[in-house]
């Protein structure tokens, strides 16, 4: 059985940052990469930033590109998404996600992932 766990939510004002934490448990082995997505209410869920696995690459949505960044460390099973100079329109339940295939060209399509955490909160106020 697959885990996700997220943690790292929180308050931060804008232009703060957080490092949100994804740590898989499980049969891992075989996923190929892992997703950062986020809902905000009344919306769809988008794709943030994934990572591959095989070659430790990194795609990111535009609205995140240079802000946010992707990685992982092998010894932990974690995958972390460090998020700097959070703006207004950032705020969201982000989740965690992978699965057994992944489609590089869209890699932000959230139906292709069997395995979610249950999310954290991200909220940016003054």
């Amino acid at each position: 059985q697959v885990q996700l766990v997220e943690s790292g939510g929180g308050l931060v004002q804008p232009g703060g940052s957080l490092r949100l934490s994804c740590a898989a448990s499980g049969s891992t082995s075989n996923f190929y990469a892992y997703v950062w997505f986020r809902q905000a209410p009344g919306k769809e869920r988008v794709g943030v930033a994934a990572f591959s696995v095989s070659d430790g690459n990194a795609y990111y949505a535009d609205s995140v590109k240079g802000r946010f960044t992707i990685s992982r460390d092998n010894s932990k099973n974690t995958v972390y998404l460090q998020m700097n100079n959070l703006k207004p329109e950032d705020p969201a339940v982000y989740y965690c996600a992978t699965g057994w295939g992944w489609m590089k060209s869209s890699w932000y399509a959230p139906n292709q992932y069997e395995f979610w955490g249950q999310g954290t909160q991200v909220t940016v106020s003054s």
